[in-house]
């Protein structure tokens, strides 16, 4: 037997795991593990561009939740208006705007389709 302290979603539960020797149920967790490693490995390069683009605008549009990038509604210089969709954030199989919380122009868009990123993560500026 072995005892373990899981956290999920804020929650922090203590596990005993029985090892009865069977492989198959160490496999499935490897297998699940290393996709999920290439996108956490992936999500620091978007990271350094808002440090380099940050300054091009001075509204900050952030993601609500950690997920991934499904659309990119804007390009940069687009004129929006607040509640426009800038960023679709893809999130428990749902799709999450990230919206101009103001009006303005696009002054960057700081990720890519595709990009894994964490809830606050900087997603757009604007001016």
């Amino acid at each position: 037997m072995k005892n373990y302290t899981i956290t999920v979603n804020g929650n922090v539960y203590d596990v005993t795991v029985e090892e009865t020797g069977s492989a198959p149920s160490v496999a499935a967790p490897r297998r699940t593990a290393a996709p999920a490693a290439a996108p956490k490995a992936a999500a620091p390069a978007p990271a350094a561009a808002p440090a380099a683009s940050g300054a091009a605008g001075s509204i900050k549009i952030e993601a609500g939740a950690a997920g991934k990038i499904f659309k990119i509604e804007k390009k940069v210089g687009d004129t929006v208006k607040k509640g426009d969709a800038i960023v679709i954030l893809e999130a428990m199989k749902m799709e999450i705007p990230a919206v101009a919380t103001e009006d303005g122009t696009v002054a960057s868009i700081d990720v890519a389709v595709g990009d894994a990123v964490e809830a606050g993560a900087l997603l757009a500026t604007l001016n």
